[in-house]
Order: structure tokens, then C-alpha cells, then sequence
């Protein structure tokens, strides 16, 4: 077995509202001068090491747990996950 690195990223679904995103670009980006950037969204990023016989076996092995586990609301979230090293 070979040692993996899996990212999994987990945000807001885009019609859902981002609160942490909009008060990001208010009260730091824009009032730091930054006009340009029109919109941020906060996502949560996981960091896995994981044994697998190969990249494909981590990444499948990383989805089930996100989905078994209930790692993410999946009416409210999008979970990406993608295999960083290994």
C-alpha cells in the first residue's frame, strides 16, 4: 500500500448565502483597498493521508467516508475531492 494525500473541499452550494464570504469582502478586502475583488466564498479544506493501492482507490475510499460519515450537508454543500500526492 502507498501513501496518499486527498484534499477535500467543502463550501456552500453557489444559491446558498455565504455570510463569512460577504463580511471577508467588506470589511477587509474593500476597505483595504482591494475594489476589484467582487465577490469571496469561505469553503472548509480537509487534508487526508490515506494507504490505497493507487490514487483512484484513496479518492474512492475519501468519497464514501465524506458521504458515510456525513462529513458535509449535501442539501447545503458541495464536497470535491481530489487526490493531491501519492
Amino acid at each position: 500500500m502507498v501513501k496518499h494525500i486527498v484534499n477535500v473541499l467543502i463550501e456552500n452550494k453557489p444559491y446558498i448565502s455565504d455570510p463569512e464570504g460577504d463580511t471577508i469582502l467588506k470589511d477587509l478586502v474593500i476597505k483595504g483597498g482591494y475594489t476589484n475583488v467582487k465577490s469571496i466564498r469561505v469553503a472548509k479544506m480537509l487534508k487526508l493521508e490515506v494507504e490505497a493501492n493507487d490514487p483512484k482507490e484513496a479518492e474512492e475510499i475519501v468519497k464514501r467516508l465524506c458521504d458515510d460519515l456525513r462529513l458535509y450537508n449535501p442539501v447545503l454543500s458541495v464536497c470535491k475531492v481530489s487526490v493531491v500526492q501519492g
